[in-house]
């Protein structure tokens, strides 16, 4: 079942359908963790290279210490350009330099590559969207390919994703929503929406800002269950959980994977699944085990001035499996 509401061009009043491509933000995350474990599956990566090998990094603050595993994971230790655990806004980044001179991979290092790390490689867990640059500088290097192709060959076509890609805000882009956000004033009444359109850079990369519909998130899940996209063991190494560090969560605990994070209760996993958010985007995609069950919700507006916000309906929905799970459990 799926379904759209709401607007995808609010100049000229189109109106969002099933089919309309939606910026997905840091749910990117994903496609680049199974391209890499595409690679690990074929044995032209593993999950101990050593990103300095890959990537020439002289010069910089990244640690020889920092694999291909803790990118993937949370766990590499390097600063982020922007902090969004501190609570620091990713599009503050570009109100002093411009968006539009941020397109590849490389163009990213100057924004974090310099900061000292955070920690030890492997001793934490922190999110960090620059380690999945890095990662796109790794798929280059052995690929030989612009990053984003080589995911749009390897993972969307394959999966019959026809609907995804990355694509440029200053492009021609059919049938795609336009991403917007509430300027409020001091009491948090609405104002204006205004375009994301500088919030952030003007093309998707490896870590964020592939668009793609509903549909085909469907079948990226449905290639990664069934084996379509990758063999079984790395597909359970993409869905399952991989590290020591665990956060409590409503639902249990929650534990970090490659890229995908869940959710367990009593020992049992309820949830895996991977959210997005930039100015302008909300993205959710959420798959429940017990019930076979994927659900995902995209938006062309963060949520943070709306009644009925994408966050709140995807709470309802995950409360609502999480009654069905503890009954579940209770009848065995």
């Amino acid at each position: 079942m799926e379904g759209a509401c709401g607007m995808a061009n609010l100049d000229f009043d189109i109106p969002n359908k099933a089919d309309t491509k939606f910026d997905t933000a840091s749910v990117t995350k994903v496609f680049t963790a199974a391209a890499i474990l595409l690679l690990v599956q074929q044995g032209k990566l593993k999950m101990s290279d050593r990103i300095t090998d890959l990537v020439d990094l002289r010069g910089s603050a990244i640690s020889p210490s920092v694999t291909i595993g803790h990118l993937l994971t949370h766990t590499s230790g390097i600063s982020d350009d922007a902090d969004e655990e501190a609570g620091e806004d990713y599009a503050a980044l570009f109100v002093h330099s411009p968006n539009y001179a941020i397109r590849q991979c490389a163009d990213f290092l100057p924004n974090f590559a310099h900061k000292e790390p955070r920690f030890e490689a492997g001793t934490d867990v922190r999110y960090n969207n620059c380690a999945f640059i890095l990662l796109g500088l790794a798929i280059e290097a052995q690929t030989g390919m612009d990053a984003r192709d080589y995911i749009t060959q390897t993972v969307f076509h394959p999966c019959g994703m026809m609907n995804s890609c990355f694509q440029a805000m200053d492009e021609v882009c059919p049938n795609t929503a336009t991403g917007y956000f509430a300027e409020c004033d001091e009491k948090g009444r609405l104002i204006r929406w205004r375009k994301n359109i500088y919030s952030y850079p003007l093309i998707g990369t490896p870590d964020g800002g592939a668009y793609t519909t509903v549909g085909d998130l469907h079948l990226f899940m449905r290639a990664v269950r069934t084996g379509a996209l990758l063999d079984a063991r790395h597909a359970k190494m993409l869905m399952e959980p991989c590290v020591p560090f665990i956060r409590k969560s409503d639902y249990g605990v929650r534990k970090f994977g490659h890229a995908f994070e869940i959710l367990e209760s009593n020992g049992q996993v309820f949830c895996q699944y991977k959210e997005g958010i930039n100015s302008g985007v909300a993205a959710m995609l959420s798959y429940y085990p017990p019930f076979d069950i994927g659900v995902y919700l995209l938006s062309n507006q963060d949520c943070a001035y709306l009644d009925w916000p994408l966050w709140t309906l995807n709470g309802q929905i995950r409360d609502l499996f999480f009654k069905m799970f503890k009954a579940q459990s209770m009848l065995r």
